[in-house]
């Protein structure tokens, strides 16, 4: 199976209907846990990626069909006073897990982050999902020392 890696392009229909569709079933996932994106909300959703300053998106497709994507946010390390990378979304349609496509979104990320010279790659992945735990030791990423919470509130 022949996986492409392409940055997501607001302007293109079916990139926009991909990325809409894809994060729905991300959140439909058990480790999503959320509610679907209303029609307004997937608007909203494509419109903030695409206004963002210093958003990435790569979509996976293979065989015409878009089968996963990763969400990551440039942002400012003031410890190393360089660019630094987040990723907010790694998510795989179910049936194409285990095939190698997060590790080739994970990839594409990394290569982007040492293009524009960031320090690190940060992300924060759920303490039951040892799949992606697994994915992430394998490309070097490792729990912070000392351990870190990570903390929320809504607004």
């Amino acid at each position: 199976m022949e996986t492409k890696i392409i940055q997501c392009d607001y302007s293109n229909l079916e990139h926009r209907k991909a990325l809409t569709i894809l994060i729905n079933e991300y959140i439909r996932d058990e480790m999503g846990g959320g509610t679907l994106l209303s029609e307004q909300k997937q608007i909203d959703l494509v419109e903030g990626l695409k206004n963002h300053p210093k958003t990435i998106v790569f979509l996976a497709e293979t065989q015409g069909v878009f089968i996963g994507m990763l969400t990551a946010f440039e942002n400012f390390s003031t410890f190393t006073a360089r660019p630094m990378m987040n990723i907010h979304d790694v998510m795989v349609l179910e049936t194409y897990r285990k095939k190698g496509v997060g590790r080739s979104l994970m990839n594409a990320l990394i290569e982007e982050a040492g293009k524009r010279n960031c320090s690190r790659v940060t992300l924060e992945v759920r303490k039951d999902n040892l799949p992606a735990q697994k994915l992430y030791r394998d490309l070097g990423f490792h729990e912070l020392e000392p351990d870190m919470f990570y903390w929320r509130k809504y607004l």
